[in-house]
């Protein structure tokens, strides 16, 4: 009797421990995913990544915001699944559709980089989708932005349709509810969907993709009367009529290449690029989070990288869904 009470006991200890242990399912949740997948079968991969994503920085800037947005595209079609870097012959895959077409290239060309130094360390063992998430979380970190624990595990997917693309990402033009929505379907708050939109504290915009707010608003207003004037005559000057589709001005005017809360401060300062970044201040529904992101960048950071671990579930292909791509630009089949 005595022996089965200490059994008991003994039992009770190891299932306490357990529950108390970060274990990769439990502490996650990422639908079998875990900060150190690859621990035993790729040890060096953060390494590996961040030096070819440091090294493509240092060639250009650009890469910054590159990469995030092909992130954030990915993952908004389908999950995570590492989908948009397919190159179709027929060019009929997402990359080929209006919406992708300003992804800039560097954001292509580092995750192809970092492909190729990985597959000569870890032959056919990490994902494009991994990998895209990880250079995500280094171009933010390497911007004076937050660092955080990226979750390992995705698969690539199988499948990378143009028709898929339709009605799956934030526009330009869109308002609260209308964003709302489009982050709703992957499982985001609107909190999240005003702190994932703070990633446009880096990068460029096309003056195609807000001339209507310069130019032609409405039958009332010429120019969106939200906008700062001063910043109208800014943007009138860098972007004037009939400006060429090649030409793209700065998101934020005050500091463009640092990952920093100061585009919500541009907000409150009526300095927002497009519609759907303005609207975040002047719709009640998401105002105080705009004022709480910029008095206080900490908060920023935390509900930023919050939101994009949940962004990085969105989808994800695990366990024997999809494959590990050979070469991100194309299926193994």
């Amino acid at each position: 009797m005595e022996k089965r009470r200490r059994s008991m006991r003994a039992l009770v200890a190891v299932s306490l421990l357990a529950a108390m242990l970060p274990s990769s399912q439990a502490a996650y949740g990422g639908g079998g995913m875990a900060p150190d997948y690859y621990k035993t079968s790729c040890p060096g991969l953060l390494s590996f990544v961040r030096e070819e994503v440091m090294r493509k920085k240092n060639e250009t800037v650009v890469t910054i915001p590159a990469v995030l947005r092909l992130f954030f595209h990915d993952c908004f079609v389908n999950g995570c699944d590492a989908s948009v870097l397919i190159a179709s012959p027929s060019e009929d895959a997402e990359k080929n559709t209006r919406d992708n077409d300003s992804l800039a290239g560097d954001g292509y060309d580092t995750v192809n980089r970092v492909k190729v130094r990985v597959e000569k360390e870890c032959p056919g063992v990490v994902s494009c989708s991994d990998i895209l998430a990880l250079a995500a979380r280094d171009v933010v970190n390497l911007a004076d932005g937050p660092y955080w624990t990226v979750e390992l595990g995705r698969r690539d997917g199988l499948v990378s349709k143009a028709s898929d693309v339709e009605g799956k990402l934030p526009g330009p033009d869109m308002k609260v509810k209308e964003l709302t929505a489009i982050f709703k379907n992957g499982g985001l708050s609107q909190r999240d969907m005003v702190a994932l939109s703070g990633a446009h504290t880096v990068g460029f915009a096309h003056c195609t993709r807000f001339y209507k707010r310069l130019y032609n608003f409405n039958s009332t207003h010429k120019t969106d009367p939200s906008f700062n004037e001063a910043y109208v005559e800014q943007l009138m000057e860098a972007c004037p009529r009939n400006v060429s589709a090649t030409i793209a001005v700065n998101m934020d005017p005050v500091s463009p290449i640092k990952f920093d809360n100061e585009y919500y401060t541009n907000l409150v300062n009526r300095l927002g690029l497009f519609t759907s970044d303005q609207v975040l201040y002047t719709d009640n529904a998401s105002q105080k989070t705009v004022q709480e992101f910029s008095a206080n960048q900490t908060r920023f950071f935390e509900a930023f990288t919050e939101s994009m671990i949940k962004l990085g579930r969105v989808g994800v292909k695990t366990g024997n869904s999809g494959e590990i791509r050979r070469d991100c630009t194309a299926f193994n089949h």
